[in-house]
């Protein structure tokens, strides 16, 4: 079987996109290059101590930034402002957005992205990942990008993916054609196509929470907890709990197994906890163009008007008589 380089992928698929133009091609292949150096930073964090640990600050949703938060995102932000195709973007590292100058000024298209999620779990060597979202501006050309630029519902991403760095690294993204994984193979420094149309499965048995917000969340979603913990031949139960604490690699799981992950509102935190823009909608993408779900548990997630850039939502995603069941048991309570 031939191998399909994810740059060759990209220049083949690229009058799929919504929006057919070489430039997004050039956004994709900017992630590309950004994520093989943070790959490559990931894999000696080990041995190299000035990238592990904590830097004394906190973002702005008050959670402490770790100094591989601020490389990955100083790594992508450079390799996306180069191109001179991205007029700005927003990251959860970053208060506020960041609005390129210059010839990037006419560029058409912002990127939101969490540049690395779940790095709380890098001193522990847990997978962890980026994940990232792309619009074409509101905004005319040429005049500094603005705020009502990110703020878009989901539905109009061109292209939306993540980077998981783990065992292996892959990078999977859609752009509302179908989703396609790229396995990273660092000896040649070459994306191969490894996962081509991918599909999850409408049912799972996989059940992904952090069980300690249980008595903390709805009547409804903990009779469903209670649930998954039954036994029942017919519906496959007991669920298999699976809970890593790094949302891309809890995701991935469930997309290639067939599962649900679910981050609910809490009585600490009745928003959720997941931001919409460059976590919940890219993810969602992804999610639905699988042949998932995605919802905040009444709302399907790429249907929600963000209002603010960090805006935090409840997150249901993964095999859709999963999510429906869920929110079966929401709707009783």
């Amino acid at each position: 079987m031939k191998s399909v380089t994810l740059g060759e992928f990209i220049i083949e698929k690229q009058y799929d996109f919504k929006y057919a133009t070489g430039e997004l091609s050039s956004i994709l292949s900017s992630i590309r290059l950004a994520s093989k150096i943070v790959h490559h930073e990931l894999n000696k964090a080990g041995l190299a101590e000035h990238i592990l640990g904590a830097v004394g600050t906190e973002n702005i949703q008050g959670e402490e930034q770790q100094k591989l938060d601020l490389y990955a995102n100083d790594v992508f932000i450079k390799a996306l402002k180069n191109r001179e195709i991205v007029c700005g973007i927003t990251s959860e590292e970053d208060d506020d957005f960041v609005a390129f100058d210059g010839e990037s000024m006419n560029g058409n298209y912002v990127v939101a992205m969490d540049p690395l999620d779940g790095s709380s779990n890098i001193d522990v060597n847990v997978s962890v990942g980026t994940i990232f979202s792309v619009y074409r501006r509101i905004s005319p050309a040429g005049t500094p990008v603005v705020l009502e630029d990110f703020l878009q519902p989901g539905t109009e991403q061109v292209a939306g993916g993540y980077v998981l760095y783990g065992s292996s690294t892959m990078l999977i993204y859609t752009t509302g054609n179908g989703t396609n994984g790229f396995t990273y193979d660092s000896s040649l420094g070459t994306f191969y196509l490894s996962h081509p149309d991918m599909q999850t499965s409408k049912d799972g048995k996989i059940f992904s929470m952090n069980e300690g917000n249980y008595n903390r969340t709805s009547q409804g979603l903990r009779n469903y907890i209670d649930y998954t913990k039954g036994i029942d031949k017919a519906t496959n139960r007991p669920y298999t709990a699976r809970y890593i604490g790094s949302l891309v690699a809890d995701f991935h799981r469930n997309l290639l197994k067939g599962g649900v992950y679910v981050y609910p509102s809490t009585d600490e935190s009745p928003k959720g906890k997941l931001r919409l823009l460059y976590e919940c909608n890219p993810l969602a993408f992804i999610i639905e163009q699988a042949g998932g779900k995605a919802t905040d548990g009444e709302k399907r997630i790429m249907e929600l008007k963000p209002t603010e850039l960090h805006q935090r939502v409840p997150f249901i995603v993964g095999s859709s008589n999963m999510v429906d069941t869920i929110h079966e048991f929401i709707k009783e309570n």
